[in-house]
């Protein structure tokens, strides 16, 4: 199954905190966090359609000036979702710099700020020198983005100040068999991509599905009920989910809010910030020791655990982190 949702960290354990998610059929891309993102190709960064923002301290929100650097002269905007601030912190951003050349922009920052119960919004027009426009509220109620494809919830965490965690959660997964492709004589191409969105939709089964002449290199277009196609030549499967969870102390609260929203994930990722010797000193800084986030992923059934954001006491000995980790997370 090759998975839709591909995601590594963009940075070292001890730099800072950052995950890169590629939206393979889409050409797009996710950012959860944006601390400092000069390691990704423009290329790469140039997909970014939204950033997840888990705080604002300096290495989860420093990126900002790097990444609007390159999207500023893009015509497709970008959506920012953050803590109780963050369109005041995007806003005083903004306002370090100087607008006057970037009236004929078409490039808008479209940002979220996520309390429990509602969203509060705003924008910011390149072509009006980024003046801030609010919008209405909206109700909330865990989930911040529902697409056809996958859907992206958070949970609001203590890190003596409100921390996200985040999760993407792809819908199902839809695999195509190339040899069943084969016998119908059907090409790979970019129908496949109209094809996959038509079930993402929640079409009818009964609705015909066209696929363009210039497509399947003959004289006329070939069509198929789309149940049947679907039948013919796709499998479905359950969908890939992903958590990202940095800057947290361990709370039965937190625990409870972090496991529900990590619940099943394929991938993990959390915050190992200390070793549990130093558990103290993890809770009187806000952070998790590397034996919580093994608990923490293995109550929460993920499938995989990667941890990230060490302290930098531990950079001669990374090892006992993940050492520590994986035994808590892989003990009966």
């Amino acid at each position: 199954m090759k998975p839709l949702i591909h995601s590594y960290l963009i940075n070292g354990p001890f730099n800072d905190p950052g995950l890169y998610i590629e939206i393979k059929w889409e050409k797009r891309a996710i950012l959860f966090d944006l601390g400092d993102n000069s390691s990704l190709e423009p290329s790469k960064l140039l997909k970014v359609s939204d950033v997840f923002i888990s705080h604002t301290h300096m290495d989860h929100f420093a990126g900002f000036d790097h990444l609007l650097r390159l999207l500023l002269r893009r015509e497709r905007g970008l959506r920012i979702y953050g803590p109780a601030g963050i369109i005041d912190n995007v806003e005083g951003k903004l306002k370090g710099y100087t607008w006057n050349l970037v009236d004929g922009y078409q490039f808008i920052l479209h940002v979220s700020e996520v309390y429990p119960d509602k969203i509060k919004r705003a924008e910011f027009y390149a072509n009006d020198g980024f003046k801030r426009r609010e919008l209405s509220p909206l109700p909330f109620s865990g989930t911040l983005l529902e697409e056809d494809m996958f859907t992206i919830s958070t949970c609001h965490l203590d890190h003596k100040i409100i921390s996200l965690g985040f999760s993407i959660k792809e819908r199902f997964h839809i695999n195509i068999n190339k040899d069943k492709l084969d016998s119908l004589g059907l090409p790979v191409g970019p129908w496949l991509r109209d094809f996959k969105e038509a079930i993402w939709q929640g079409k009818s089964e009964d609705e015909n599905f066209i696929i363009p002449s210039e497509e399947v290199a003959e004289n006329h277009a070939r069509v198929f009920q789309l149940g049947v196609l679907k039948n013919s030549i796709a499998t479905i499967t359950e969908g890939q989910k992903i958590s990202y969870i940095v800057d947290s102390i361990y709370s039965a609260e937190d625990a409870g809010k972090i496991v529900q929203l990590a619940q099943g994930s394929d991938v993990m990722y959390c915050e190992a910030a200390y070793l549990d010797q130093d558990i103290d000193l993890a809770s009187e800084r806000y952070h998790l020791t590397a034996k919580q986030a093994g608990d923490l992923a293995r109550s929460a059934g993920a499938k995989k655990l990667v941890i990230l954001h060490f302290s930098p006491r531990y950079k001669d000995d990374p090892s006992s982190l993940y050492k520590e980790a994986l035994q808590a997370f892989t003990c009966s």
